[in-house]
């Protein structure tokens, strides 16, 4: 797959969600992650049992002004707004930087003014923070990734 990907959340305080987050990220093959405004312990998450920050740059910024993004990477926030663009309908950017919301609210005026794309799950309310990073992330990898058409018969058979 060509490209690349970070991922952050903005206003994040629950140290767990973010270790679960970044392990995912890494899993995912993330070239870097980052927070904006989060809460001072969301590096104490004992959940990032791949020891993420070792590996992958981790960016802190304390505002949206500070946010420095690589040249050409296009800022997608992953929010539950009527405007959104559907996930399943959504063409990954080749060079791009996810951002999630806080546990308990959503992306700030500022951040989503940034964005180059706001993107939903469609589902009926909002999901745990590093639950919606992982559904984000497998969709880029599975729509930007060289996998073959899925068959047509459950079981991995196709009409012959």
């Amino acid at each position: 797959m060509r490209g690349y990907f970070g991922f952050g959340a903005e206003g994040i305080s629950k140290p767990m969600n973010m270790g679960n987050l970044v392990r995912s990220a890494h899993a995912f093959g993330a070239k870097f992650i980052f927070t904006v405004s989060a809460h001072y312990s969301v590096r104490e998450g004992k959940s990032d049992t791949s020891k993420a920050p070792n590996h992958l740059p981790w960016y802190d910024w304390d505002n949206t002004d500070e946010m420095k993004l690589p040249d050409k990477c296009e800022l997608v926030g992953v929010e539950l707004t009527d405007d959104a663009i559907d996930i399943a309908s959504f063409h990954h950017p080749r060079q791009a930087a996810y951002i999630l919301g806080p546990e308990k609210g959503s992306l700030s005026p500022e951040i989503m003014e940034k964005c180059k794309h706001i993107i939903k799950i469609p589902t009926k309310f909002c999901l745990n923070v590093q639950i919606a990073g992982a559904i984000v992330m497998y969709d880029r990898v599975k729509s930007l990734g060289t996998y073959s058409k899925k068959p047509d018969l459950p079981g991995g058979s196709n009409y012959e």
